[in-house]
């Protein structure tokens, strides 16, 4: 089963084939980035404009890649279904890759699926794991960590879920966007804010003395966590990085690093501890991040660190490549075929 998969979600004009629903025939991207960097963050509009001038050459390219030397008509012949993300993300740009869908479905006589975009994240972890080699176990609790959510969902087989917890104000990566920016970092904030955070980390011996505070949204009060949530919120740190950095005034660069320094652990400390305790609440088989802000080294080794204090001795999965974190339509693939809806809607709106 070859699938044809298109995501446009945001600001990546993504178009791939993916066979079976974990191996990745050709995965082609093309980055607005530059484009939001002039902005200091994603504009719709121009978001949009983007995709129109992409979404065909990538189109394209995928199939030269997929098929080289043959006859449209005979790539064609060669894709089973296609599938595309028709939620959640900017209206304008879910729009391009919709239509773009919709058209070729209608033309090509193929089935479409739509894709929610999270669980697009959540099946990233699917990608280049040959089933047969290495089957992933249930029940899975996965924590997707992107620009715009954080979902906590508990896997109890494939396409069964529950999200467990989720982000109430701004996302992780959302928040990291918006410190880099009161930080004078750039954009995008994930890449910029850990690559200052490790600065601090190696060349620091006082790394414990600053801390900003956590929310662990619990049902009482308290500062830690008493496992009654696995809901997120991240606005109150931003507002408290915000403060800092008008309390301190003119920053130099180490007035910077420590600041992303303590801004990164005090997200992970949360989004980890979480993580942990809903693997021990539901005796999962196994632990899988996603999202962009999966991609994060830091992230990923408190992860394995506290699952060894946990004495949680199962595997613990993220995306096996780094482009698989970040928005792309070979995760779009995978999950059409995890989590499948047929879009006849689609062919008559």
């Amino acid at each position: 089963m070859r699938i044809l998969a298109i995501e446009t979600s945001c600001d990546e004009t993504a178009v791939a084939v993916v066979e079976d629903g974990w191996k990745v025939l050709c995965n082609v991207i093309a980055s607005s980035l530059n484009l939001h960097q002039l902005t200091g963050g994603i504009v719709p509009e121009v978001a949009a404009r983007a995709h129109v001038e992409s979404i065909v050459p990538a189109l394209e390219e995928v199939l030269n890649q997929m098929a080289p030397g043959k006859t449209r008509n005979q790539q064609v012949a060669m894709i089973d279904q296609i599938a595309v993300t028709s939620e959640p993300g900017l209206v304008t740009s879910l729009l391009v890759g919709t239509e773009t869908a919709k058209w070729l479905a209608y033309l090509w006589e193929k089935p479409l699926l739509k894709v929610n975009h999270i669980h697009g994240h959540v099946a990233a972890n699917w990608l280049e794991r040959d089933p047969a080699i290495e089957p992933i176990a249930f029940p899975l609790v996965c924590l997707s960590v992107s620009g715009g959510h954080n979902e906590l969902i508990l896997m109890k087989q494939p396409g069964e879920y529950e999200i467990i917890g989720q982000s109430q104000d701004d996302a992780a990566g959302e928040a990291f966007d918006k410190v880099a920016r009161i930080l004078g970092l750039g954009y995008p904030g994930g890449p910029v804010i850990e690559a200052f955070a490790e600065k601090f980390q190696f060349s620091s011996a006082a790394a414990d003395n600053f801390q900003f505070p956590r929310a662990w949204m619990n049902s009482n009060a308290s500062d830690k966590w008493d496992g009654t949530s696995f809901d997120f919120s991240f606005s109150g740190l931003k507002s408290e990085v915000l403060r800092e950095v008008q309390k301190r005034g003119d920053l130099e660069e180490e007035n910077r690093v420590e600041i992303a320094y303590a801004f990164q652990e005090a997200v992970f400390d949360v989004l980890v501890t979480k993580l942990i305790g809903a693997a021990e609440k539901f005796n999962v088989k196994e632990i899988h991040i996603a999202g962009g802000v999966s991609a994060n080294k830091r992230f990923r080794s408190l992860i394995s660190e506290k699952m060894k204090m946990a004495g949680l001795d199962i595997p613990f999965r993220s995306p096996k490549q780094m482009v698989y974190c970040t928005d792309n339509a070979a995760m779009i693939g995978a999950a059409a075929k995890t989590f499948p809806v047929p879009s006849s809607l689609f062919l008559q709106s």
